[in-house]
């Protein structure tokens, strides 16, 4: 018993930092982190962290929000295909190996990482307001659809090819990214996570619990941590916390 508590506090407290640090789903760092200590199949560890990724991504959209670092309107473009495509990859997912579903999401985390350290994200919100409103509806639904896929797929939420479409295409300053982000990541990791339940059902009820508490509670913690932080110490603190976990997440997958 207490082997599991720790293995989903490690995994919560990864998952948390990174959900509220940049808007990294959970399911990268739950999904292996289950399947290699707990040995609970994979398809239903991914049910486990995008459960745990709905309360952490919304209280951090949230601590977001109240610092008013959240893009509510176009975020909502974003969502609605997004969700639609999310249905459609987590069916997808079924039919693949654990491999193909991880591998992805690791090497993401670990170029992102990389990129907010060596060229930070320093855009302004007075230059995001530059963008028309029509070019930034069509390459929302453009990039929602692609996002969405890749949340049923690999089962994370899309948050780190949102982050990185969000700051890199469609011009976001770096806390209203993860916001945005994180608000889009709560509907869409409790439509893949519905999704995963109602295909693979539960395999643990208190796996379940304890990832969904520590990563709400870390994610919490980053959250605020985040919105107090200057953008420089916000892309070198995002950029750290990406290259660790991503480098635990591949030490991880490297056992399996």
């Amino acid at each position: 018993m207490l082997h599991k508590i720790f293995i989903c506090f490690i995994s919560g407290m990864g998952a948390g930092l990174g959900t509220g640090f940049a808007g990294m789903s959970a399911a990268a760092v739950i999904t292996p982190m289950l399947v290699t200590f707990l040995g609970i199949p994979a398809y239903q560890a991914v049910g486990i962290a995008l459960a745990s990724d709905v309360l952490a991504s919304a209280v951090s959209a949230y601590t977001y929000g109240k610092n008013k670092n959240l893009d509510i309107r176009n975020g909502l473009v974003m969502m609605g295909t997004v969700l639609v495509f999310t249905l459609a990859g987590s069916w997808v997912s079924s039919l693949v190996s654990a491999s193909a579903m991880g591998n992805f999401s690791v090497f993401m985390t670990l170029l992102l990482g990389v990129k907010f350290i060596v060229k930070p994200v320093m855009t302004t919100k007075e230059s995001m307001k530059a963008v028309s409103a029509k070019k930034r509806f069509a390459q929302s639904v453009c990039c929602g659809t692609a996002i969405g896929f890749i949340c049923g797929f690999i089962g994370a939420g899309g948050g780190m090819m949102m982050l990185l479409i969000l700051t890199s295409v469609l011009s976001y300053e770096l806390k209203t990214a993860v916001g945005t982000s994180v608000f889009i990541m709560s509907f869409t990791a409790f439509t893949g996570a519905v999704s995963h339940f109602a295909i693979g059902g539960v395999a643990d009820w208190g796996v379940l619990l304890l990832c969904v508490l520590f990563t709400l509670l870390w994610a919490r913690l980053a959250a605020r941590f985040a919105n107090k932080s200057t953008p420089k110490v916000l892309n070198r603190a995002t950029g750290v916390v990406l290259v660790a976990l991503g480098a635990v997440i591949l030490g991880v997958n490297y056992l399996t």
